[in-house]
This record gives structure tokens, sequence and C-alpha cells, in this order.
């Protein structure tokens, strides 16, 4: 991802567009996750934990201004030391997105919380990423991922995904004035073609499920012993 790129893309009308949709979103999911941690990886420049009330929350990403300067593919935090971890836009922007959730997967505690953010390619930011003009730069040159695959990836490492929340339907305009004017599209798409928002969150949970170990049973159970009843001593005498 081109640092320089999406700096001036945030501050755009699209990009504001976008981010306050997002915003909205995840400060409606923070605000209720408890815990000791909390990791914002990527996007240094929002602070998407802001309603959050985790008493320790970092930013990590690999480069900018944050409190964790890293590869997101080698995290270093301890494994099941992690509550709560938002990651915005990182893995359609980055050549490695599956070792990045092996990375999460491994540093959440278990019943630790993962919300992420993307493009949807099933919506006009997809199709727009398709036409011949289409400029190179942020969000454009990503690899888009569907939310169907995003679930795969996340069940296949023990996640359960709770909801999966669509928005942004304005076609991707880059002035203010046609964002607006697109705006009646926002009421309409979520209810009759909710599947085609042009960002997602995904909320999903690290499930560890109990083991019980079950021991052999070496000693074989004998025969139960006859029980023995007292005999008076006339009967003994007839015997």
């Amino acid at each position: 991802m081109s640092i320089l790129g999406l700096d001036a893309w945030l501050q755009s009308p699209q990009g504001n567009y976008v981010m306050a949709w997002e915003q909205a979103a995840i400060d409606a999911v923070v605000v209720d996750v408890f815990g000791y941690n909390a990791i914002q990886l990527g996007m240094p420049q929002r602070d998407l934990l802001a309603q959050n009330r985790i008493p320790l929350r970092q930013v990590a990403a690999d480069s900018g201004r944050v409190d964790v300067l890293c590869d997101l593919r080698q995290l270093p935090f301890a494994a099941h030391s992690i509550d709560l971890i938002v990651m915005p836009h990182v893995l359609e922007f980055h050549r490695d997105p599956h070792q990045i959730l092996r990375e999460v997967e491994r540093v959440l505690i278990p019943e630790g919380e993962l919300l992420l953010t993307g493009f949807n390619p099933i919506s006009l930011w997809g199709l727009r990423r398709r036409l011949p003009n289409c400029p190179g730069d942020f969000p454009w040159e990503g690899q888009y991922l569907s939310v169907p695959r995003l679930k795969d990836w996340l069940q296949l490492l023990g996640f359960e995904v709770e909801c999966a929340s669509l928005g942004c339907y304005s076609p991707p305009c880059m002035h203010e004035r046609w964002l607006k004017h697109w705006h009646f599209l926002e009421a309409v798409g979520s209810r009759w073609w909710s599947f085609a928002g042009g960002v997602y969150l995904l909320r999903a949970i690290k499930r560890v499920h109990g083991m019980r170990l079950i021991v052999p049973r070496w000693k074989q159970q004998g025969a139960p012993r006859k029980a023995l009843s007292a005999i008076s001593k006339k009967e003994r005498r007839e015997r």
C-alpha cells in the first residue's frame, strides 16, 4: 500500500465518505468490547479504537507514526495476548494476506475479536477497477477480497464470523457534490441489494473448542462377588 497515495485519498471527498461509514460502523462494535490489550493494524492516520475502553490501545504498522513499527507478517506480540484487533484495508493491499491472518490468530486470546474492513469486489467500486481508464493509485491497485472468500479463510483458522456489515452504495465519485447526489442509494441499497455495498466490516471471534481426554480403563472389572448371608445354628444342624 502506498502511504502517499493513502494519505491523499483519506483527505479526498471519496476517502472521507468511506471512512465516515467505517468509523461509525467500527465505533458501534468496539464500544462494547472489553479486555486488556487492543491493537489497530495499519492505517495509522485514523484512530479506529477511539470509542473502545480497553486500557492499552496501540497502533502497529510497517510505516508511519505508530506505537509499534513492525512487519505485519511477524507481529511482535506474545501468543494469546491481545483481546481485540482492528484491521482496516490491510489484507487486500498486502502480498501475503494469509500469513497476516495466521499471525492475528496466534496473538488473539481465545474468544478474542477481529474487526476487518475491505473493498467489496461485488459492487460499483469493484466494477470501477475493471474499467480501462481506472487510475492505478489507492484504492484501485488492491486485490479486493469478497466476503464469502474471507469467511472461508477465517473459518479455516478457527474463527466464527458473527456478522458482516456493508455500506457505501454510492458510485465511487471523486467530487463531494456527486457523492451527495447519489446519497439516496444508501437506504435503497441496504434494503434491496445489501450484498453490493462498496465496503464491508467483518466481525469474527476466535473460537477454541475444549478437548476431553479419554483415558483407557486398563483394569478389567472382575465378576461381582456373591453376597454372604448369616445362617443360624439351627439351619446348620439341619444341613
